[in-house]
């Protein structure tokens, strides 16, 4: 890839994951619901989300510790996903939230997890 083509990418992955994290503020009840019952303490697994989103994406600015947050964004996307689990297994759809058809749910773990995995890959150099 080359080098202006990974900043952009680098920069588009700082912004999607301070956006993402801002999120877990902004509307924690939506979040609340996506966390599986068998887990304690919604609200700060909620808080502790949203907290490591921005963080890890304030550590990919900087060359020295964009490896580190790289392969700290794939374990947090790795223990996100109990939530995508339990959110095709209550039907894909959150009452008075987010509902969508049962494949969307599968799309989302299946395809694009992997896939914003990946893109934390490519941007550990």
């Amino acid at each position: 890839m080359g080098t202006q083509l990974k900043k952009i990418s680098r920069y588009g992955m700082v912004g999607f994951y301070l956006f993402a994290g801002a999120n877990h503020f902004i509307n924690p009840e939506f979040y609340y619901l996506l966390i599986p019952d068998y887990l304690p303490f919604p609200k700060l697994i909620n808080f502790a989300s949203g907290l490591v989103e921005m963080a890890l994406a304030v550590l990919l600015l900087f060359d020295r510790f964009k490896r580190w947050a790289a392969y700290g964004i794939i374990a947090m996307l790795i223990c996100f996903i109990p939530s995508h689990v339990h959110f095709i297994l209550i039907g894909s759809c959150i009452t008075d939230g987010l509902c969508v058809p049962e494949w969307v749910g599968w799309i989302r773990l299946l395809l694009i997890h992997p896939l914003l995995m990946y893109w934390a890959y490519t941007n550990r150099n």
